[in-house]
């Protein structure tokens, strides 16, 4: 759908050449031309959130203070609540029928009062990602995910349906259906673009993407250098019809990674050290961002799990910004090589691409993280207590684990007959 060209009294229009032609942006070093702030120096995710102001200034909603105040994040008090719009909204089944019928019932209502009912439309792209409905019927045969599926549409017609039907009447509106995988891992490797390109007045104008979600843990995309965040219905609902998320200027944690987890430790006991961190240094209702050149040794599914768990630490956000390993992934996951040049572009002209020389930005706060020093740890879940070190665990087990992991399959099982023997000689 096309939208009128905003105005630009910073002169920040440019022209961006890629493989797949010419788009347009928004620049956002036009503020730092014009004296109006260092914008090099902002955290990545304030510098996206500058961005979606600067492009959709009209004199109303967004006004030049707002992006003045914004540009001088951490220097003045700030522009206090900022009118935010995301590019896209996400929903799961269980909380998105909800917002599906209020949107039928709108229609309703246009056409008991003779109106077109057809101009009730959703004003961002929306994908409802159906994954909450399974149940396990069947198991440990081969035809079992087949028969799972199939009794999930008998228990679930009438629900099917009506997002068919929801799918086909809305513009703007996409179904992913069961079997697909849940909603998080479906927008991390399907429907995140990283950036976004939208018509306006017959130019290609590209931006980054960013969305709100029915769902606390729609951050687990921050760690493919998307912004987005878990919101209420309410909230996802306005979203959808055009009306801006009301986001209080945010303070932002940064976490420098160095060096890199040794052989034998996990994602997962990254993770829990990190939320263990940032549970007692306290981020509650704050945006964290990740840099560093330790975030060079880590994959993006690493990545994914660190961002996932913000709202066990209390953030809003957990954000990775884009770079080669961002590049790496949409190329492993089928996106269009288009796409992927468009990125890389886009982020280095905008100073969103983040290399290990990029010195960090001037967070409200910084924490530093060794990531070699993490050890391999278990948590009590079901007793709600903090992660303990298999180090302290098991005197030697942390060693007895390392070893295990540089034996290849062949040696391990050698070495578990040769002890199964030894145990036997001793009966």
């Amino acid at each position: 759908m096309e939208e009128p060209m905003p105005k630009d009294p910073f002169g920040a229009t440019a022209r961006l050449q890629t493989s797949a032609g010419t788009v347009q942006y928004y620049r956002l070093d036009a503020l730092s031309d014009g004296r109006i702030a260092n914008v090099g120096r902002l955290p990545f995710s304030i510098k996206i959130v500058l961005e979606n102001l600067l492009r959709r200034l009209d004199g109303v909603i967004v006004t030049e203070d707002h992006i003045r105040s914004l540009a001088r994040w951490g220097l003045d008090e700030g522009p206090g609540e900022v009118p935010f719009l995301p590019a896209r909204v996400l929903l799961q089944d269980f909380t998105g029928i909800p917002v599906v019928a209020d949107l039928a019932a709108l229609r309703s209502e246009m056409a008991r009062q003779g109106g077109d009912p057809e101009r009730v439309n959703p004003d961002l792209p929306v994908d409802l990602v159906i994954d909450h409905s399974v149940q396990v019927d069947a198991y440990g045969m081969a035809d079992a995910f087949r028969i799972n599926v199939d009794r999930e549409y008998e228990r679930n017609g009438e629900r099917y349906a009506f997002l068919r039907w929801a799918q086909e009447s809305f513009r703007q509106f996409r179904v992913v259906p069961p079997g697909a995988g849940i909603v998080h891992q479906v927008n991390l490797e399907f429907l995140a673009g990283v950036v976004q390109v939208q018509t306006q007045n017959g130019s290609y104008i590209a931006y980054p993407d960013t969305l709100v979600g029915t769902d606390s843990h729609t951050t687990m995309v921050n760690g493919l250098g998307v912004l987005g965040w878990g919101v209420g219905g309410i909230e996802a609902e306005a979203a959808m019809l055009g009306q801006p998320v009301s986001l209080l200027a945010p303070e932002v944690v940064g976490v420098r990674f160095t060096s890199a987890l040794r052989e034998g430790v996990t994602a997962t006991d990254l993770v829990l050290t990190v939320t263990e961190m940032l549970r007692s240094h306290g981020v509650v209702g704050k945006f964290v961002e990740y840099c560093g050149p330790g975030l060079s040794s880590l994959s993006l599914p690493d990545r994914a799990t660190i961002a996932n768990m913000s709202p066990e630490y209390g953030a809003t956000c957990g954000y990775f910004p884009v770079d080669a390993e961002t590049l790496r992934y949409l190329a492993a996951t089928g996106r269009d090589p288009a796409r992927v040049d468009l990125v890389e572009r886009y982020c280095r002209a905008q100073g969103l691409f983040r290399e290990d020389s990029t010195p960090a930005p001037d967070f409200t706060e910084l924490l530093t993280l060794d990531l070699s020093t993490v050890e391999a740890s278990a948590d009590r879940a079901a007793q709600a207590q903090p992660a303990f070190g298999l180090r302290r665990a098991v005197p030697g087990g942390h060693a007895e684990v390392q070893g295990a992991f540089r034996l290849g399959g062949r040696q391990r099982q050698r070495r578990g007959t040769a002890q199964r023997a030894n145990d036997r000689s001793h009966d």
